[in-house]
Formats: C-alpha cells, structure tokens, sequence
C-alpha cells in the first residue's frame, strides 16, 4: 500500500481544451492500464493515473510525456485528492454531480482487491458524502444551463416544437431524466444504436423518447426545435453527418456539451449554436463557481474530519 503514486495534470495547469483533447487522446486506454493495476481518470478536465509506483513509471514516459504533471504519493494522499475530486471540488464547474460518476466508472474496471481500488472506492464515499452534507451543488449543472438557454430561446411564451439529444450516454440519459424535455411536443434522442437506448431506459417507464438515428433527422426545417449535443464519440464521419442534417433542420439552438466542440463555428455559421467555450455557456459557469467557491473551505474541512475519525477509529482497534 505505501508503494501507491499517482500523477495529474487538469484543466487549472492549462486551458481547458488542451485538457479535453488529451483526455479524449488518454481515455481509450483505461481498460488495457486497469489490467494491469493502473487506475486512469479521464474526464473532460483531467487526466489522472494512480496505482503501484513500479507501474507508473512505464506511463510517465508514455502517456504523459513532455508534459508538466504534478505527482502524489501514498495512500493517504491519493485518496485525499480523489475524495475532493469526487466532491466536485476540482470540476470546472463546482458542485457538478457527473464527476462523482466518472470517477466511479473508473473503478470498475480495477480488480477490488488491488490496493488503489480499494483506496479509491473508500474515497469516492468520502467526498460524495461530504458533497452532501455540505449541499456543495452546482446551481448551474448542465441540465439547468439547457433550462435556461431553453427559456431565453422561448422568452415570449412561444411553445417549443421537438427537442433532439444527440448522444445516450450517461450525459444523455441524465438529460432526459431531468426533465429538460418537458416543454416540448416530444424529445427525440438521436443515437447509432436505438435497440441499445431502449434497453437502458426500460426501467424509466415514465419517460417518452423516440430513438432515431442521425441520418433519420433533418427531413425538413424546425425552427422552434433545439438541439442538445451530449456526447463525446464525434468522429470525422459523424460529424460530417450531424453538420448536414442540422443545416437542413434548422433549430432555434444548437448546445453542444461535448469537451471538444462536435461542430466548428465556421461549418455552421448560419446556425445559432452554444458550446462549452461560448461567452453565453462561461457566464453560467461563472455564476455557479461564485456562488459555491466560498464554500471550498468547509467542502476540504469536512473531508478532512472524516479522514481524521477514520484514523482514529483504526488506532483504536490496533491498541
């Protein structure tokens, strides 16, 4: 256990599409390091590698060479890191729930009995605890910023027409069981496998989607539609194909949620469209992270408490 390293670098040791792009580059190799011990966390802001230290030197000069990266070392230390990770102290947007999931995901792929499993599971209950108690919770998640870019695309009691949520993943689903769609005539959920959709939403009787496939949508212009993009799996084709459909669709609004913008401004220019580096989509992170940011020192005290009574209690036991 003494033997555990980890190494990180995030969106704060660089800019947040830097941090996207190597994260998308890193994230296909989880599996094959989980294999071998190595826990990789890569989110949209952040690409962090834990696990025994023998077996991290093999990674530093892969994955993260010539870049700046900080190193942890020790048990306590990591999961000290991974609980305010999991609290969402470290998220760019503060108090967002989908990194708590992530990192979980993550730690499904390590076998339980390797030492930064177990480290790592003790962690995550950490800081998602804390998270609560605290009530360290995003006013502005990402399904209230489609709320709010919904409302002000519709500010004058017009009624919507369709949503379209191109993605179903968890990022999707969590969407549409917000209830982001309630709005609308109906909410459509274009994905490249529906038979896959329907089977992960047969135990949401209550929510109303139709599955379609990209090349499903666009037969005619709906201009009081809006589009939610919510995945990350854009590659060349498929956006070539979202990027045609979507000039002959037309919507109201494009909200692209995707780390590395899944449209370039250029090839839509027509079209009203909001990404995750957009003036109107920074301002709410803005608003959120002012709001939470006062609580960063009793989100860390609490986290802190928790280890201390942690310790305690097993020295007790020892004695």
């Amino acid at each position: 256990m003494t033997e555990l390293h980890g190494i990180y670098i995030d969106h704060h040791m660089t800019t947040p599409f830097a941090m996207a792009q190597l994260s998308a580059k890193i994230k296909p190799l989880a599996t094959d390091l989980a294999r071998s011990g190595i826990l990789l966390l890569a989110t949209c802001v952040r690409v962090e590698a834990y696990g025994d230290g023998a077996a991290l030197r093999d990674i530093d000069s892969t994955i993260f060479s010539g870049l700046s990266y900080e190193h942890i070392e020790g048990p306590a230390a990591i999961a000290r890191r991974l609980a305010e990770i999991a609290s969402s102290a470290h998220s760019q947007i503060l108090g967002e729930s989908y990194v708590g999931h992530q990192l979980a995901k993550s730690i499904e792929l390590v076998h339980s009995k390797v030492p930064i499993s177990q480290v790592a599971r003790f962690a995550l209950d950490i800081g998602r605890a804390a998270r609560e108690r605290q009530r360290f919770i995003a006013s502005f998640n990402y399904d209230q910023i489609a709320r709010h870019i919904i409302a002000d695309r519709f500010a004058d009691g017009e009624s919507p027409d369709r949503l379209y949520v191109i993605g179903a993943g968890m990022l999707g689903r969590g969407l549409i069981r917000s209830g982001v769609g309630e709005r609308f005539r109906s909410t459509i959920v274009v994905t490249r496998n529906p038979k896959a959709l329907r089977k992960r939403l047969r135990r949401y009787a209550d929510i109303e989607v139709t599955p379609m496939r990209p090349e499903e949508i666009g037969q005619e212009r709906e201009p009081r539609s809006i589009v939610v993009i919510a995945t990350a799996d854009v590659d060349g084709e498929y956006e070539a194909v979202l990027q045609d459909v979507l000039l002959r669709l037309e919507p109201r609004t494009i909200v692209d949620f995707s780390s590395i913008p899944a449209l370039s401004d250029a090839a839509i220019s027509k079209l009203s469209y909001v990404n995750m580096y957009s003036g109107e989509f920074l301002q709410f992170i803005e608003h959120n992270n002012k709001q939470l940011a006062p609580k960063l020192p009793l989100l860390f005290s609490d986290i802190e408490a928790t280890f201390r009574t942690v310790q305690i209690h097993l020295a007790a036991k020892e004695t």
